[in-house]
């Protein structure tokens, strides 16, 4: 539920919103749309920690911000997510609660 509230949000926003399930898809996608940042649900299926590192080690996407999130229990995956080079790593309920921020923060970091 939280990923569908964030999808509404954000179109709430104004923002133009893609939102992807298929991880291997990922690259090819974030190449081709250049988005202005990127939100990754850390409980979604598939290795989400390689999927981040791989956009870090590309140099056509290693600037995208990345705003990644999962529940507060998935103290594994936002560990993950961190060491993966997310730039930003909350809680599902941070990412809604605080979202306008959270976009601020990404977009003002380097």
């Amino acid at each position: 539920m939280p990923g569908s509230q964030l999808v509404n949000r954000l179109q709430d926003l104004n923002y133009r919103v893609l939102s992807l399930s298929d991880l291997e898809r990922l690259p090819a996608t974030v190449q081709r749309e250049s988005p202005l940042l990127l939100f990754v649900d850390l409980a979604a299926p598939g290795d989400i920690g390689g999927a981040i590192a791989a956009l870090r080690s590309n140099p056509g996407t290693a600037h995208l911000p990345v705003i990644a999130f999962a529940p507060e229990n998935a103290t594994d995956a936002l560990t993950a997510a961190r060491a993966a080079g997310a730039t930003i790593v909350v809680s599902e309920t941070a990412v809604i609660s605080h979202l306008s921020q959270l976009i601020d923060q990404a977009l003002h970091l380097d």
